[in-house]
């Protein structure tokens, strides 16, 4: 039987909190964190300028972003039109068949030629139908919303008591005879019985028979004109730059935002166009000595299967000669754990830890439609964005499970891990619903179930508290929220909350998510109950160093007036410069700085 490595791979806190004083920090902190004078700013005042015209695109953006001759894209476009016909004809309504972003829809602009009429009708469909995202056009979970969301998307996602006003607009809109975007395609009994449905039970089904009609019309002339226009050239273009390989060149690195196991993770940005990014760095040689070979493609070839906005995504993956490099999303909130324990006092109010756990919960259940167990949710784990929304992140013991079978394995984090994993039997995803309601239980009380915060204790006694002991719940807890923690801390998996047949569906429909919109919540359109403060994260490092002075005066590193001081020269300089007193013959001002050797 092979040997299941327990190792943690890198993960992404944004605020690394540990014992002492100086909470890992180092002796000379306040040195290395000595803020210049303001003097030596001038160069990067002048770069900024308020923001900046590249907005941290670097000076050759242009150049690296510039588009191939229309000769280079023929092999492209070859593949594309046969990918089409393979999933039997063009459907451009339905992106995900061939797996290409809403640019490749047909553009209203690319129409114009074929007269003012048709050009009117094609703007009116598009409107209608084709700048929908991937979640309005599936009704799947996980997928996102663009910002342009279209009127039948707008109507999936209202809620009940605005849906009805929602419909009876789009049917003015698009199906009004003396409207600007009429549809005339679009049968009148259809329309009607669409009027009737409304007026009883609003559905969200209810404009997909239209919105198929629409596809039918769009995926015939127009999308075969669209493939030859210049619109189509030009998006062929740039895919053929998005297939460029990427290397380290491609980004800026800045500075490290963690470390693990493998290595750490720095910040990175894309120097041709100027968005952040996280970049785990995994080093080829610690994976190597901890045989963690499997374990790092394994983690990579699950983030490549996954495509939730809950979970963290994977932007690009390259490799240096000394590392195995993932960019993926950066997160600046914080992770829970500092949230919990570091902001005020310990735990949540229970409206946030319900908003977390739901997130919590739409990323779970993306990642167990591809059958991936995570196997590692912990408060760490989870990650804040500037919104206030949550990521699961870190999925290095993830694994993916094979249609119909099981999994055994005792991996995890000691306190975390259900009763089935530590006591290696088999298990599918029971092992994840139980850490939901470990996090449930910690961010309301402030403390996990089996193990109190710094609690020194052995593994095998937190080990036989999570098999034999009943959790403890204080007067935090309301009746819904023991009950939640209750179903998911069941030790039988068989009878726990999520993993009687239903999955997350279940879990969902507990009474403690009624004021939960989840299909809002999945096209990102329901707001956090708490926006993060970068600066209130940083400030427990930070606050000794950004001060100002109490009477009016400017402090002597914001005054241009004043001289910048010398730097403190180090123990090596100060010998040196002994040294070449005693030779003689030299005045202070003579001396050179000694190289560093």
């Amino acid at each position: 039987m092979s040997k299941t490595l327990n190792t943690k791979s890198c993960r992404l806190p944004a605020h690394v909190c540990g014992g002492g004083k100086r909470n890992g920090r180092s002796k000379k902190w306040k040195e290395m964190l000595k803020l210049p004078h303001i003097s030596q700013c001038e160069e990067l005042r002048r770069s900024i300028g308020g923001g900046g015209k590249r907005n941290g695109r670097s000076k050759k953006w242009k150049e690296m972003l510039k588009l191939p001759h229309i000769s280079q894209c023929e092999e492209l476009r070859r593949s594309i039109a046969g990918h089409a016909r393979a999933l039997g004809g063009p459907h451009c309504g339905e992106e995900v068949q061939i797996g290409l972003p809403s640019c490749f829809y047909p553009s209203p602009p690319a129409f114009t030629g074929r007269g003012q009429e048709t050009a009117h009708r094609i703007k009116a469909a598009a409107s209608f139908l084709l700048s929908a995202s991937r979640f309005s056009l599936g009704a799947k979970p996980g997928r996102f919303l663009t910002p342009n969301a279209t009127a039948r998307a707008m109507y999936q996602l209202a809620s009940d008591e605005k849906r009805r006003d929602f419909g009876l607009n789009v049917l003015e809109t698009y199906f009004n005879n003396g409207s600007a975007a009429h549809l005339p395609d679009i049968p009148q009994d259809l329309v009607s019985g669409c009027r009737e449905r409304l007026e009883q039970t609003p559905c969200k089904e209810l404009f997909d028979e239209c919105a198929k009609i629409v596809r039918d019309y769009l995926s015939g002339a127009p999308f075969s004109s669209y493939q030859e226009s210049m619109y189509f050239s030009r998006f062929l273009q740039w895919k053929w730059l998005e297939r460029q390989p990427v290397t380290k060149n491609t980004f800026r690195h800045y500075r490290v935002l963690g470390k693990g196991g493998f290595g750490e993770v720095c910040a990175c940005q894309v120097r041709a166009t100027g968005k952040m990014y996280a970049c785990k760095k995994l080093e080829k040689k610690r994976v190597k000595k901890r045989k963690g070979e499997a374990m790092a493609l394994n983690e990579k070839s699950i983030l490549e299967k996954v495509n939730s906005s809950f979970v963290v995504s994977l932007a690009y993956a390259y490799e240096t000669k000394d590392a195995l490099c993932l960019v993926l999303t950066i997160m600046n909130g914080g992770d829970l754990k500092f949230h919990i324990y570091n902001m005020g006092n310990s735990g949540f109010d229970e409206q946030r830890a319900i908003f977390y756990a739901a997130e919590i919960c739409c990323g779970l259940e993306d990642l167990h439609r591809e059958r991936i167990v995570y196997r590692d949710l912990k408060p760490e784990n989870i990650l804040l964005d500037d919104r206030g929304h949550i990521r699961i992140s870190d999925l290095g013991l993830a694994v993916q499970i094979p249609e119909g079978g099981t999994i055994r394995g005792r991996v995890g984090t000691v306190g975390y891990m259900a009763p089935e994993v530590i006591q290696s039997e088999s298990y599918t995803f029971s092992p994840d619903w139980w850490g939901l309601g470990c996090l449930i239980f910690e961010m309301i009380q402030g403390q996990s179930p089996f193990r109190r915060r710094k609690e020194r204790v052995k593994r095998e006694e937190v080990d036989r508290r999570v098999r034999e002991d009943p959790e403890e719940y204080s007067e935090k807890f309301t009746e819904e929220a023991k009950d939640i923690c209750r179903q998911l801390l069941t030790k039988d998996p068989k009878e726990r909350l999520g993993c009687k047949g239903c999955g997350a569906i279940e879990v969902k429909q507990h009474p403690i998510f009624r004021n939960i919109n989840f299909k809002r919540l999945e096209a990102n359109m329901q707001d956090p109950p708490f926006t993060p403060d970068n600066e209130m994260i940083e400030m427990e490092c930070f606050k000794e160093i950004n001060v100002y002075e109490t009477d009016g005066m400017l402090c002597s590193d914001l005054d241009v007036n004043r001289p910048n001081p010398p730097p403190k020269r180090g123990f090596f300089y100060r010998l040196f410069r002994r040294e070449v007193c005693f030779k003689g013959g030299y005045n202070d001002d003579e001396i050179e700085e000694p190289s560093c050797l």
